[in-house]
């Protein structure tokens, strides 16, 4: 018997994500798992913000140290998300995509351009870990969707067909399976979920 589908949306941030995986059941969607996840290395606090770190090095110095801490935050990643997802299998459900929140900012086309700009290194830091939190799911052979977070509620509300007072209420009622915390990054990452589940 095929099991049934899950998704795991992301709400990721400088080091760290909020993670929700829904699964779709007969009744509408159910809350798996809901994690913080930490995507640095303990013993490298500077790579909580890897271009910050960047910042005043020579171009060759920081494009090794940058590659060192993509390495680490694809490690944990890749390491968090297995582990989430085999709570979903063993929840007897199959997680089959993994929704990423974007940000609206403007991405550099260079390491020099973006350590050039105070502006685009702080979209290259937010921009680093969503990257290595692709990457790890395509690793575990999940489908990767890297949504805008300024369209999510749009791209749900037409999706789902519902309004999008319906579906804030909704997505609070799918917090009281869990309990707290339950913020807006876990509603976020939640109606993430929901909008792959039903794609």
């Amino acid at each position: 018997m095929r099991l049934p589908v899950a998704a795991m949306g992301v709400s990721a941030h400088s080091g760290w994500a909020a993670v929700v995986a829904l699964g779709r059941t007969p009744n509408g969607p159910i809350v798996l798992e809901r994690s913080r996840i930490d995507l640095i290395e303990d013993g490298f606090p500077e790579s909580k913000q890897p271009y910050h770190a960047l910042e005043a090095l020579p171009l060759e110095e920081a494009s090794q140290r940058l590659d060192r801490y993509r390495r680490q935050a694809e490690a944990k990643a890749l390491a968090a998300l297995h582990r989430l997802q085999e709570e979903v299998t063993g929840r007897e459900f199959r997680l089959r995509s993994v929704g990423i929140l974007e940000s609206s900012g403007r991405k550099g086309s260079s390491l020099e351009s973006i350590l050039a700009s105070h502006a685009a290194i702080h979209s290259a830091d937010g921009d680093h870990f969503r990257s290595a939190l692709s990457t790890a799911a395509q690793v575990l052979g999940l489908t990767v969707s890297r949504v805008p977070a300024r369209d999510l509620d749009t791209r749900a509300a037409a999706c789902l067909h519902q309004s999008l007072n319906r579906l804030g209420d909704a997505v609070r009622q799918l917090g009281k399976q869990v309990g707290s915390p339950w913020g807006a990054d876990q509603k976020q990452a939640a109606l993430l979920a929901w909008l792959l589940l039903e794609r």
